[in-house]
């Protein structure tokens, strides 16, 4: 990937023991996908990504979100901390702090901004992170602290959160908030596991993850599904009816639907070519979703060679199955934890690396 030259404003690598089993699970579990689905358009992004490189020692951009004013990327970062990217006004552009966790005041290994010597257990570690643009508040997913909350100006984030239904959250992942409601939609990967034993949610067969929704108004949290196999980006769909999931260890999307004759009921939406991470909207406003994979099925057989694939485009035609339309291929050895389409741009998120990708694309709608 070339190295940004001026501004442009637009889990550590698999065991391979671990992505064999993964393989065979997948196979076990998802029929072959349709032959619509192998059909899909390959985009040969990687190359043409442009990194924003992070303040060091951060690194680790696994979630990005936009505030009220179109204003960022922010990012939850290997230090515990949120970051925003700007690039306009009269500063120079960069990255800047916009918010951390209590144990940045109270920890003392916490509180330097030099490279962690301790675990990130230790001082928290953000992934999913999503706004509330009518109150303008940013929620966090944080796999150690639990459901967090930092206002529009930044600064400290406040706990909201950290159980459900008399249970300790264990490993928070993905997070969505409902525009209208201002409720939040949350994963917890594993109740036995946390994020610092990620391999064994899949190794182990574990299916305690769970997805719940959090009421700002009176700070209740409710189970909509449980038993699930590393559930971990979550998505609301754009007519509000139900939640998009992406569930690592089967390769599969899930669909739970919030409301209609179904509501209540968790389903397969779409078999992947991979193992999921994050999923977010493409910005066509007609149901698709970008999916960032970890890796592609093949990776235990072939290794990760230039037609790996680390991101899909899946649409969704009403309340029918998703199909897989696109696939970003070209990343080599990176894995993507999510993709974010906006003003005719991906912006790519990774757990691995020290920036975040920018690919700008024209035709990205019609992939």
């Amino acid at each position: 990937m070339a190295e940004a030259r001026h501004c442009r404003c637009s889990a550590t690598l698999l065991a391979t023991s671990f992505l064999s089993l993964a393989m065979i699970l997948c196979v076990v579990w998802s029929p072959p996908m349709a032959a619509a689905a192998q059909e899909m358009k390959s985009i040969n992004a990687g190359p043409r990504v442009v990194p924003v490189r992070l303040r060091r020692p951060a690194f680790g951009p696994e979630s990005l979100a936009f505030d009220y004013h179109g204003v960022g990327p922010y990012t939850g970062v290997s230090n515990g901390r949120i970051l925003r990217w700007s690039c306009s006004g009269r500063r120079r552009p960069g990255w800047t702090e916009f918010a951390h966790n209590y144990k940045h005041k109270t920890v003392p290994e916490c509180a330097s901004k030099k490279k962690l010597a301790e675990t990130e257990s230790a001082c928290g570690r953000p992934l999913g992170l999503q706004f509330h643009r009518k109150t303008g508040d940013m929620y966090i997913a944080d796999a150690y602290l639990g459901l967090m909350r930092v206002g529009r100006r930044g600064g400290l984030a406040e706990v909201v959160a950290t159980e459900a239904a008399g249970v300790p959250f264990n490993f928070l992942n993905g997070v969505d908030v409902d525009q209208e409601t201002g409720d939040v939609y949350f994963t917890d990967s594993s109740t036995a596991y946390q994020r610092s034993d990620y391999l064994l949610v899949v190794l182990s067969g574990d299916a305690t993850g769970r997805l719940m929704r959090y009421d700002p108004r009176t700070g209740n949290v409710t189970v909509l599904s449980s038993g699930l196999a590393f559930p971990n980006g979550v998505a609301i769909s754009a007519d509000r009816t139900h939640l998009v999931v992406a569930e690592t260890s089967s390769c599969k999307l899930l669909r739970h639907w919030l409301r209609g004759p179904a509501a209540g009921k968790t389903e397969v939406l779409a078999e992947l070519p991979g193992y999921p991470d994050n999923v977010r909207p493409d910005g066509a406003g007609r149901g698709g979703y970008w999916v960032g994979l970890n890796r592609d099925k093949d990776w235990a057989d072939t290794g990760t060679t230039p037609n790996s694939i680390s991101a899909v485009r899946v649409v969704v035609a009403g309340g029918g199955n998703g199909t897989v339309a696109a696939a970003l291929r070209g990343f080599g050895d990176v894995t993507v934890s999510e993709v974010v389409q906006r003003n005719g741009s991906l912006w790519i998120g990774s757990v691995e690396t020290p920036y975040v990708g920018l690919f700008k694309f024209a035709s990205l709608t019609h992939a």
